[in-house]
């Protein structure tokens, strides 16, 4: 699960807040003027982020480098497309 709250109310809470986290793997998102500043996860989810970061960087820069001359807004127009029929069930 996940749980939003105020940096305030994280110090307040940082016992409970580490528990939650530590035994029942939720993350806290620490929102900071209405916005999300920060987000408490467990070393497991952690270090498969920073695995997956990696790959996910290497990935956008061969797509920036392969499709860098193509206008944003089209780009953005062809993957809504892929996506609705994707989802929709006409592309597979």
């Amino acid at each position: 699960m996940i749980q939003e709250v105020s940096a305030v109310r994280f110090r307040q809470n940082l016992g409970a807040m580490i528990a939650r986290v530590q035994y029942n793997k939720d993350a806290v998102v620490i929102n900071k003027s209405g916005k999300a500043a920060a987000v408490l996860v467990d070393p497991e989810l952690f270090e498969r982020i920073k695995r997956l970061r990696g790959t996910f960087d290497a990935l956008t820069d061969k797509l920036a480098t392969a499709y860098g001359d193509v206008e944003e807004e089209k780009g953005i127009a062809e993957i809504d497309n892929v996506v609705t029929s994707l989802r929709d069930g006409s592309v597979r």
